[in-house]
């Protein structure tokens, strides 16, 4: 008998997901139905220009808004039938969010910083393991301020893998970052992506950051308008933008 490949499982799903921002005057869709599905253990990144879409389906995916039209669901639970408490679970469960500004607190050190979400999860690493994962082992006791902006976005990523998180979603990792640093944050995505298989989303404005992900989905006025497959992926500190 031959072999069969078996599918990859599905974390995410989105059936005709619209998001209305309606102003009283003029009602603005963010997204206009959009059907997308994410794999396990997959680097995807998500292209398009500004207003395109991304932040605000990564936003409902992560359970941070909510879809005006549309249903979501993270394996076989269905996001839209929660209410904010369950999203609430929902995110601390299973999900580490990434942003362009890193949101660290400045009284706290590195260290200190990661300890706040290790404090209620519950099967963390250790701030210290987090930290290392990054390549910031030397810097546990430094505080935001004494940091470069690639050592704070690094800081904010231990934060964000230490609970453990399914899912990684990440807005903007590298906005606030030249390329030479940036490449720093993208390595250590990479690193978590390939060690742990934890499922990652990165939206980016960059395009060159598109060749190291396993799919690439494009953006254009609230719709998916491609769906790229990379057969061949370039390691991080290859890429420039």
């Amino acid at each position: 008998m031959a072999n069969q490949t078996q599918s990859p499982q599905i974390v995410f799903r989105t059936e005709g997901v619209t998001k209305v921002y309606d102003t009283g005057e003029v009602k603005v869709f963010a997204l206009a139905g959009v059907d997308l599905q994410l794999y396990a253990g997959e680097l995807t990144v998500l292209l398009g220009p500004s207003g395109s879409g991304k932040s605000t389906l990564l936003n409902i995916l992560g359970g941070l808004d909510h879809a005006t039209e549309g249903r979501v669901w993270f394996k076989d639970i269905e996001l839209t039938k929660m209410g904010d408490r369950q999203l609430t679970r929902f995110r601390r469960e299973y999900v580490g969010f990434i942003f362009q500004f890193y949101n660290l607190v400045a009284s706290l050190s590195a260290r200190e910083n990661v300890a706040l979400v290790t404090d209620i999860a519950p099967n963390p690493m250790t701030p210290e393991q987090a930290l290392d994962i990054v390549g910031l082992s030397h810097r546990l006791d430094h505080f935001p301020a004494e940091l470069s902006g690639g050592e704070q976005q690094r800081v904010a990523i231990a934060r964000a893998i230490a609970k453990r998180p399914e899912v990684l979603l990440c807005d903007e990792p590298t906005g606030a970052l030249d390329s030479k640093t940036g490449v720093q944050v993208l390595e250590a995505l990479d690193r978590i992506n390939r060690e742990f298989g934890t499922t990652t989303a990165v939206i980016t404005h960059a395009a060159e950051i598109r060749k190291m992900a396993h799919r690439v989905i494009r953006f254009q006025d609230g719709h998916i308008n491609a769906v790229e497959v990379n057969e061949t992926r370039v390691a991080p500190h290859e890429i420039e933008w």
